[in-house]
């Protein structure tokens, strides 16, 4: 029983060392968030979007031209 649990003992912690080393590799692939477009909030619904893809009326971001006519939606979420 004794040389089971060594056993376990000894494949976990290889597979958690590998899983360690295998992801500080892999992280200076990942994107980075600087890359990351700037996202809004749409007055509206509430739903954020990147930038470049919303609507601007004064100082306001929309995510459609529905939401743009529509004007501000409540602020009781």
């Amino acid at each position: 029983m004794l040389r089971l649990l060594f056993w376990i003992a000894l494949i976990a912690a290889a597979i958690w060392l590998w899983r360690k080393f295998k992801g500080t590799s892999a992280a200076p692939n990942s994107p980075r968030e600087q890359d990351a477009p700037p996202m809004v909030r749409c007055a509206h619904c509430g739903v954020h979007l990147p930038r470049d893809r919303a609507l601007a009326l004064e100082q306001q971001w929309y995510c459609s031209q529905a939401h743009l006519e529509q004007g501000p939606g409540t602020r009781d979420r």
